[in-house]
């Protein structure tokens, strides 16, 4: 994480408290940080740790990322449907 500190110097523990303030606020990991020091107010400019995220799809009526929790007889109606392209579309016009 790259913490860059402009105006005055602040301590390491200053620092990690501003941390530690962003990140139980929004509940996400800080990335950087940028503090800007102006006698009593302080800025800061901060980026997060991009989130990992699971595609989600609609197949035969239910949202999921993987079929892993299907049953069999869900698995067998998801590969027995009819699977329709863009391509099948453009050679009926």
């Amino acid at each position: 994480m790259e913490i860059i500190v402009k105006g005055q110097e602040i301590d390491q523990k200053e620092k990690q408290a501003y941390v530690k303030y962003l990140e139980e606020k929004y509940n996400r990991k800080i990335a950087s940080l940028e503090i800007k020091l102006d006698d009593d107010y302080v800025d800061l400019s901060y980026h997060f740790q991009p989130e990992p995220f699971e595609r989600i799809r609609r197949i035969t009526g239910y949202l999921t990322g993987t079929l892993d929790s299907w049953n069999n007889s869900k698995r067998a109606e998801e590969a027995d449907r009819v699977k329709h392209s863009l391509e099948s579309s453009m050679e009926m016009i």
